[in-house]
C-alpha cells in the first residue's frame, strides 16, 4: 500500500509522519475523527487539508494497526 500524501522527514515534526510535508501529524487527524470531527468540519477548520489527506492519515493509521507494509515518501 502506498500513501502518496504522507512524508516523514526528521526536520519536520521530529520525523512524526505528516501531510504532504506539512507541519500537521497523522496523529492529529486521527485524533480529530476520533473526537467525533467529521470530515466536513477538520477540512473548514483546516482549509490547507484536502478530503483524500485524511483519508490516507486514516489508512495509515490501520495500516499501522494491521502491520501492513507501508511506503510513504521520506525526506
Amino acid at each position: 500500500m502506498v500513501f502518496d500524501r504522507i512524508t516523514i522527514d526528521a526536520q519536520i515534526c521530529f520525523g512524526k509522519p505528516c501531510i504532504r510535508g506539512i507541519r500537521f501529524t497523522i496523529s492529529q487527524i486521527v485524533d480529530l475523527v476520533a473526537a467525533g470531527n467529521s470530515i466536513e468540519q477538520i477540512l473548514s477548520d483546516f482549509p490547507y487539508l484536502e478530503e483524500e489527506d485524511i483519508y490516507q492519515a486514516l489508512g495509515y493509521a490501520a495500516a499501522l494497526v494491521k502491520r501492513t507494509e507501508i511506503q510513504v515518501r521520506v525526506a
